[in-house]
């Protein structure tokens, strides 16, 4: 009877983990379309933050997007939360599931005789690089779904899992956030509940701007009544590397970069001994290279700028924390692409397939008359970390599709060569917003 029990618990512990959803686990009523949320940029931090509603009786909860963390963690000692959340203890199906090392922690589960107590959850600030321990609990989510190229109506997953962490957490974190909104590849992470609990696509798409933006989960019409068939079906695709470090537990999107180019001329990656993927970060405001990289990048950048027939831009002294500047007093700037500077170019998998970085996402305007080059360096490469981290500055008006089921990241490059933006389709998707439809 017992050896029953615990095949039976560890069959649940299965079934959760692969998205099955037999009786042990519980399945909404699917949406049409796709699921939506919208995000703003804000100006005091370069954080992108979105607004979610839990709880029964749904409440608003302002958060930080971050492509890496592996869950939605909050501060749920503030008061402001709903008071409807379950604690999930660690002797339940959910407790092994919602862990990195499942499998252990499955067998683990299937003790009886073991103590039942809270789930505890690493939970991390990837801004400060604080973790600590957060509590794993359940609670009603409320998401906005798309008909069309609308707003549709709302709907709800009855059994979102996320974490409760201690207030010192919120450390540098946007005004009003309350946590942070994990939109990495763990199977609690906010894609892939939604996937299981709608019958969705493991898939996502971000179109972030420097005012407002939104995050897309779903399938493609919705992308094509969103975003148009043309844009949507012209995307360039690279591999998502699955394991950057070789850890075989990272959270993060990343990517390889096989090398750069600077109006047309090539900086070679390889001679700089350089590995561990490109990471793609939310969290970090400009784009990051490795200090030989950079020291390489910097100065290839100011030989195209300067001297160059068209350009001959001039170098002033630089502002922190940006190491290479202009006068941008007679450069001319065009309205849709910004500055006319050299075009930077990630070249990926073969010279075919490149991400192209136009002024707008190359120049930060810092004072009158100066702008900077918004790439910074890194430091020195440890044997975990990436050696180049693509920043939000550069992710901004650029529509990128994270696929989660084929490990494919689909791009756009500029959005702005297009004539539209991210903040024009984030206008046009929250003709209805989710407060107005509760």
């Amino acid at each position: 009877m017992m050896a029953c029990i615990q095949f039976l618990l560890l069959f649940c512990s299965f079934i959760y983990i692969f998205n099955v959803n037999p009786s042990c686990a519980q399945t909404p009523n699917s949406p049409i379309g796709s699921l939506v949320l919208p995000v703003t940029k804000d100006p005091a931090t370069f954080q992108y933050l979105t607004t979610i509603y839990h709880g029964t009786s749904p409440e608003p909860v302002r958060v930080v997007l971050d492509l890496g963390c592996p869950s939605l963690w909050l501060d749920c000692s503030s008061g402001r939360l709903s008071s409807s959340r379950r604690r999930i203890p660690s002797c339940s199906i959910q407790c092994p599931a919602a862990k990195p090392n499942n499998m252990s922690c499955a067998f683990s589960a299937a003790v009886p005789k073991r103590k039942c107590t809270a789930c505890g959850l690493s939970t991390e600030n990837s801004i400060t690089r604080s973790a600590t321990r957060g509590e794993l609990v359940e609670d009603s989510l409320t998401v906005q779904s798309v008909d069309g190229s609308k707003s549709g109506p709302v709907t709800t997953v009855d059994h979102f899992l996320f974490s409760c962490a201690p207030r010192f957490l919120l450390n540098r974190l946007a005004r009003g956030a309350q946590g942070m909104l994990g939109l990495g590849r763990s199977r609690i992470a906010l894609p892939s509940q939604l996937a299981s609990g709608f019958g969705l696509q493991r898939k996502f798409a971000t179109c972030l701007s420097s005012s407002d933006g939104l995050i897309l989960f779903g399938h493609e019409p919705g992308y094509d009544s969103i975003f148009g068939k043309e844009i949507s079906r012209s995307l360039m695709y690279t591999p998502l590397l699955t394991s950057p470090d070789g850890s075989g537990s990272s959270q993060d999107y990343s990517i390889n970069v096989k090398s750069i180019k600077i109006n047309g001329k090539r900086l070679s990656l390889r001679q700089k001994g350089i590995g561990g993927g490109t990471k793609i970060s939310t969290t970090v405001p400009y784009t990051t290279l490795e200090s030989s990289i950079y020291s390489s990048f910097i100065e290839a950048y100011k030989e195209a700028a300067t001297n160059n027939y068209f350009l001959n831009m001039t170098v002033v002294a630089p502002v922190a924390p940006f190491g290479l500047c202009f006068s941008s007093k007679d450069v001319p700037s065009s309205m849709l692409l910004g500055p006319m500077v050299p075009a930077i170019d990630l070249v990926l998998q073969s010279e075919m397939v490149k991400w192209r970085v136009h002024g707008r996402n190359a120049m930060v305007p810092v004072l009158d008359e100066v702008m900077c080059l918004g790439f910074l360096d890194g430091g020195f490469k440890s044997k975990t970390s990436s050696s180049i981290v693509i920043g939000g500055f550069q992710l901004e008006d650029n529509l990128l599709e994270f696929n989660l089921g084929t490990s494919m990241l689909g791009f756009s490059s500029s959005l702005l060569t297009r004539h539209t933006s991210c903040s024009d389709y984030h206008t046009r998707m929250m003709q209805s917003t989710l407060k107005d439809s509760l």
